[in-house]
């Protein structure tokens, strides 16, 4: 290889890395390139960043070769207080298993990168007792929704060709690029799926194949695209099946501001897709098929609850008799922004700042018409508690008025607009554990639901508390 390309590879710095922003909501700096490591893994039970340690030096010697391998803990214990269809309390938890590893370090080439990561999750969620239609927890989300499973989230190969532009490929997991500044890290921050990412992308894919093109066409300016199969899942890894039914098209632009000296972020996202899908618009012989076989990878999956009513109050439409209306693509466009307006001592990793987002989709086949999301967020506030974190947001998640306007009108069943409101705080107990008590208040999307009796009943504001516990190993 040119000595001088070679020279050029090497010093792609973190500052591409760690400014990169897919989906306009944010991004982890270890999503794509290189991960930090410290200089040792080691130390006491209270100091090391790790419970496992350093393996005897094993694992120091690893990460000096470019090959890091960590699993994280998150253990969600919570209830429903009052409200929500009943009250009740779970056990919920996810195991990630992730393996990077640096081709430079390992000797072989500069700028490329692998990421694999596994994840295992286990329990029952409160998605049932909560009754909401925008899942409480986004952790529940993957594997598989709503139950106990284990899948191949990524399994990515990135290569970085100069400072401004990289390329990515392989099974992409979008949840790697949602963490913002005072958003989108569902292990320290907000567990609400509304709270993490714009439910406007109902319709993204969470984990599918694809590839794509990253460029930093100045220090502050971070633009991105990927093309990814539109069916993808964390539980499909056949790659002879990608974009059988279409593509996924989604482009950001990113833009770090600074007024006043205080660390900001603006963005802009757009996502299409040609994939065909049941349409809202439906002749009423034709709801249940679209509930049942349409999929909305953000919302979890609604579809049954919605069915089991429709069943009771309007068994004559159980049979379709025409053929089902689809739709041959869709679209989606959010724009957020987050803004520090205190830092202390100038240090641009700590202060107090807002958030906001806002998203717009076509409404049809999306159900999801309008997202909002605003908040407080704070970080290391407090005198000597400086990896501490708090978090009160809201969010509003407005339905398209096209989605099942037969249960709507007929049944007083809501379906108009969703509300969350989420406050967490999160303590640095060690480096390796932090424990977060949250409490969440959720009006419903459904004013009524389907009691264990088989009988609608009507559906109070929920209040449910939680007490997230995350552990690196």
């Amino acid at each position: 290889m040119n000595l001088t390309l070679h020279i050029r590879l090497k010093s792609i710095s973190f500052r591409l890395l760690s400014s990169l922003l897919l989906l306009g909501l944010g991004s982890s700096a270890n999503a794509l390139g290189p991960v930090e490591v410290p200089e040792t893994w080691g130390g006491d039970l209270t100091t090391r960043q790790r419970l496992t340690g350093d393996w005897g030096g094993v694992r120091d010697k690893m990460a000096k070769k470019g090959v890091e391998l960590d699993a994280n803990m998150l253990l969600m214990p919570g209830g429903v207080i009052t409200g929500g269809k009943e009250t009740g309390a779970e056990f919920w938890g996810n195991v990630d298993y992730t393996l990077n590893i640096d081709t430079d370090k390992l000797g072989l080439w500069p700028g490329g990168f692998f990421k694999f990561e596994g994840v295992s999750s286990f329990g029952n969620t409160l998605y049932d007792q909560v009754g909401a239609i925008v899942p409480n927890n986004v952790a529940s989300l993957y594997p598989e929704f709503d139950q106990a499973s284990s899948g191949l989230m990524q399994a990515t190969f990135t290569q970085f060709l100069s400072h401004q532009v990289g390329v990515t490929m392989g099974k992409i997991n979008l949840f790697e690029f949602t963490p913002a500044e005072f958003y989108g890290d569902y292990r320290t921050q907000f567990m609400n799926t509304a709270l993490n990412i714009s439910a406007a992308f109902a319709m993204a894919p969470i984990s599918a194949y694809g590839g794509g093109i990253l460029g930093l066409p100045t220090p502050d300016i971070t633009l991105m695209a990927l093309a990814l199969d539109a069916s993808g899942t964390p539980m499909e890894n056949n790659i002879s099946k990608a974009f059988e039914n279409g593509v996924t098209v989604l482009s950001a632009a990113h833009f770090n501001i600074k007024p006043f000296g205080l660390v900001g972020h603006q963005g802009v996202t757009g996502l299409w897709s040609d994939k065909t899908r049941f349409s809202l618009d439906q002749d009423p012989e034709n709801l249940k098929r679209a509930l049942l076989q349409e999929r909305y990878p953000i919302l979890g999956n609604p579809g049954p609850r919605l069915e089991r009513i429709l069943n009771k109050y309007f068994p004559q439409l159980i049979a379709p008799v025409k053929p089902a209306n689809k739709k041959s693509n869709t679209w989606a466009v959010v724009y957020s922004f987050d803004q520090y307006l205190w830092q202390p001592d100038a240090d641009e990793k700590r202060g107090i700042g807002l958030f906001f987002s806002f998203g717009a989709t076509d409404g049809n086949p999306n159900p999801v018409q309008y997202s909002y999301m605003m908040g407080i967020g704070g970080k290391g506030v407090f005198s000597g508690r400086t990896h501490d974190s708090f978090g009160i947001g809201w969010a509003r998640t407005q339905f398209s008025d096209q989605f099942m306007p037969l249960l709507r009108d007929k049944l007083a069943l809501g379906l108009d607009h969703e509300d969350a409101i989420e406050m967490y705080y999160t303590a640095a107990i060690t480096p390796w554990l932090n424990v977060s008590p949250n409490l969440q208040i959720i009006k419903s999307g459904m004013n009524k639901e389907l009691n264990n009796s088989n009988e609608l009943q009507d559906m109070d504001t929920t209040l449910e508390a939680s007490l997230r516990m995350n552990l690196l190993f």
